[in-house]
């Protein structure tokens, strides 16, 4: 046997070797677009739950600027008995408000009644909703530690008061991956309001960037640039791959560094989209029964605004996606449901908006067999005073407000927990943010003591080092 020669072998910077194995590594993000099998380690591929989860996906209906609960689903006859009178006399105590504008005790313009087979209390404000109180859980007794809107959305959404944590959303992307290669895990419907604290409500944080939330509109052109450039596939397609040459080069330059590759990924993902998200949005194929349930014949354009939103999160929950985020519509300019005044107009029109479209969400997801797998979730960042604020509004309640949840594994039918008999603080199983997306991820199959990241040399996790799950409303 002839003997070998030994050539020297040439000495390779750690760049050098990045580079001249690009097409193993800086490929990844584009052979799955371009139909060829990149590593598990580089998509978004479904992942392993910690446990069998009874919810698939989340819905979830952010009702930003702070719903009443004493005008909604929480039932005070004392504010009808001592309506007009010094709140500081009759309730007592009273908590500093936001804006320090302390009127009279003030009863609910609208009129509650018990419904449905399990009597649940819910006012004339949400009539549509009010034919779907079976379906419902509505925890009465949640808490803010933040009085602002700001810093409560960040709480709400990510379990800190402060700007740039990672969104409930984006840890469900991050725990769950997807199971539609061509949407993303966490997609935000935008009806025309972005809350306050801007987008870094549905921002990744310290997670990798491809797990933030994508944010489309529901009407009009939902994404920059969905619409292919050229005009014929051949041409995109020679686009992209020169595009996946350029991302080759520039991640084996970079070291691989891994926020320019969950760009990439994202980029991928986009060009993706380009096919999925047109043949989502387009609705024409839905009947004419459904569109009615939706609201989409509605009279009132905000109404058929969230009717879109909400018939569109049911197609994509139908696709796979993980977690849905529904903004609310822009009703009278900027007026959200923060009614420090005209709160029967704030909330009237609000309502008129949303409540139709909700109802018609929850059944179409229960008569098609979808409500048992998909978590719905109800809730503004805190409530509000049961005295007024001036002589017709009403301030922000950190202290004691409700929010409701339906399906994917949660009682229905069930009120928990309870405020004092003011409405105004929470004083049976009082709840925190932290009990909410412990319960969230736990219905989704998750421990929220077990879903972490290392970050600045801990290991940190939605809950921070709280919450408990609330057992008592899982079925």
């Amino acid at each position: 046997m002839g003997q070998i020669n030994k050539l020297p072998l040439p000495f390779l910077s750690r760049r050098a070797l990045l580079r001249r194995a690009g097409n193993g590594f800086g490929a990844v993000a584009l052979s799955t677009m371009l139909g060829e099998v990149a590593p598990a380690w580089a998509t978004a591929a479904p992942k392993v739950p910690h446990f069998s989860p009874k919810a698939k996906s989340v819905i979830f209906l952010f009702m930003e600027g702070a719903v009443s609960q004493v005008d909604s689903f929480d039932h005070k006859p004392m504010l009808d008995r001592y309506h007009g009178q010094n709140p500081r006399q009759t309730i007592g105590k009273i908590e500093k408000t936001q804006f320090e504008s302390i009127g009279a005790v003030m009863k609910s313009p609208w009129a509650f009644r018990q419904r449905g087979e399990s009597g649940i209390w819910i006012s004339d404000l949400f009539p549509h909703i009010a034919k779907r109180a079976d379906d419902l859980c509505v925890l009465r007794s949640m808490t803010s530690g933040f009085p602002e809107h700001t810093s409560a959305n960040y709480f709400l959404h990510s379990g800190l008061g402060l700007q740039g944590r990672p969104s409930m959303g984006a840890w469900v992307a991050y725990g769950l991956g997807s199971v539609n290669e061509n949407l993303p895990a966490f997609v935000v419907l935008n009806g025309g309001q972005i809350p306050s604290g801007g987008l870094d409500c549905f921002g990744s944080g310290f997670l990798p960037a491809n797990h933030q939330g994508s944010l489309l509109n529901a009407n009009g052109i939902p994404l920059a640039n969905i619409v292919p450039g050229e005009k014929t596939p051949a041409r995109q397609l020679a686009k992209r791959r020169l595009a996946e040459r350029f991302n080759q080069l520039g991640l084996a330059e970079s070291g691989g560094n891994d926020a320019l590759a969950s760009a990439i990924a994202n980029a991928e993902l986009a060009g993706r989209m380009q096919a999925a998200v047109p043949e989502l949005l387009d609705i024409a194929g839905e009947t004419e029964a459904t569109r009615t349930l939706y609201g989409l014949n509605a009279a009132d354009p905000h109404t058929k605004t969230y009717a879109r939103q909400c018939l569109i999160a049911r197609r994509m929950v139908e696709r796979g996606v993980r977690f849905i985020e529904l903004t609310i519509p822009m009703v009278d300019g900027y007026a959200r449901w923060d009614a420090h005044g005209a709160l029967v107009k704030n909330h009237g029109d609000n309502a008129r908006a949303v409540d139709q479209p909700i109802a018609g969400l929850l059944a179409d997801l229960r008569q098609r067999g979808m409500l048992e797998s998909t978590l719905v979730v109800w809730a503004g960042e805190f409530g509000r005073t049961p005295f007024s604020q001036g002589a017709d509004g009403r301030d922000h309640n950190e202290y004691g407000f409700s929010i409701w949840l339906a399906g994917g594994g949660v009682r229905g039918g069930m009120a928990y927990g309870a405020t004092d008999e003011w409405g105004y603080r929470a004083v049976d199983k009082p709840l925190e943010m932290h009990d909410l997306h412990a319960t969230m991820l736990h219905l989704l199959g998750m421990d929220h003591t077990r879903l972490t990241y290392r970050f600045s040399g801990r290991d940190i996790r939605l809950t921070d080092v709280r919450g408990q799950v609330i057992r008592d409303i899982i079925c």
